[in-house]
């Protein structure tokens, strides 16, 4: 990677951007950009972080163990823990990193989309991934399109919106928790002013020449599938209130008998009848009457 054309190129504008951060605008924006960012990661400690950086160290406030920074030569590494390796093929684990900084590098690569997806890749679940652009519709936004030919930094690159960095975190399963925004100054001041600092960062107004996005990891809950209590067909009498200790034999006195039992019991009362006339001779018998009709024969 330190010897290809991709590398050499990213070293140049690297080197390109240096002069302008040591120019009063350039260290005015630095300082409030720091400002911004230092709530955000003074309270985390332990872990690892990586910074992508155009300009000074902004992690200096940090209490993370070990801070890495990025290069993308060996020639512009500043020390031996700095990681040398393509922006796009950041060599790191997946999800090892509490924090994530990437300062002003989306705005000078040709594919930063791959190099944000790099990005979460590395970040851990309960990490933070916090970017930092040109804000194209602010006061310097507007000053840029009158400076179209400069291809000096700031000014080269591709600006890009809050919303539209919101949509590419979304892609890569990001949520924006915040935007900040800052360095609040005219077209003609250098500087930037302590009191529209104050006013800007206070009412949160997006006219600054900056933004700082804090984005976490979509958190995705596990589905819950509901239980459905109930029957589909309606419950039998034989399955309400059975128990082990006798009810069914219970239960039984109450079918309806078989039919071989209704005659067995019909022929049981016709005997029982019979006998009871044999045992009572005083007990007139009633024959059935005969009637004959006319031209019928009596046989004797």
């Amino acid at each position: 990677m330190s010897n290809s054309t991709t590398a050499t190129t990213l070293a140049k504008r690297l080197q390109s951007s240096q002069p302008y951060w040591q120019t009063e605008a350039g260290r005015s924006l630095w300082e409030t950009q720091r400002a911004c960012l230092g709530p955000v990661v003074e309270s985390r400690v332990g872990g690892h972080s990586l910074e992508m950086s155009m300009g000074p160290a902004l992690m200096t406030m940090s209490a993370i163990a070990h801070p890495i920074r990025w290069s993308p030569t060996h020639q512009l590494a500043e020390n031996d823990s700095t990681l040398v390796c393509p922006p796009d093929q950041l060599a790191l684990p997946d999800r090892c990193l509490d924090v994530m900084v990437i300062h002003h590098w989306l705005e000078q690569l040709t594919d930063a989309h791959f190099t944000l997806q790099e990005a979460a890749r590395v970040t851990a679940d309960n990490g933070i991934m916090v970017l930092f652009g040109f804000n194209p519709i602010g006061v310097s936004g507007l000053t840029r399109q009158l400076r179209k030919r400069q291809q000096s930094f700031p000014w080269s690159g591709t600006w890009r919106s809050a919303s539209r960095l919101r949509d590419w975190l979304a892609f890569v399963d990001f949520e924006v928790e915040r935007v900040d925004y800052c360095c609040f100054r005219g077209r003609m001041n250098a500087k930037c002013g302590e009191y529209w600092e104050s006013l800007g960062r206070r009412h949160n107004l997006p006219l600054g020449e900056s933004y700082m996005i804090q984005a976490r990891r979509q958190q995705r809950q596990a589905p819950v599938q509901r239980l459905r209590f109930g029957l589909k067909a309606p419950a039998s009498p034989a399955s309400l209130g059975v128990t082990r200790s006798g009810s069914s034999a219970h239960y039984q006195a109450y079918q309806t008998p078989p039919a071989g039992t209704s005659q067995a019991k019909t022929r049981q009362t016709d005997r029982h009848t019979a006998d009871s006339n044999k045992a009572d001779p005083q007990k007139p018998v009633l024959h059935k009457s005969v009637l004959h009709r006319p031209g019928d024969q009596e046989i004797d």
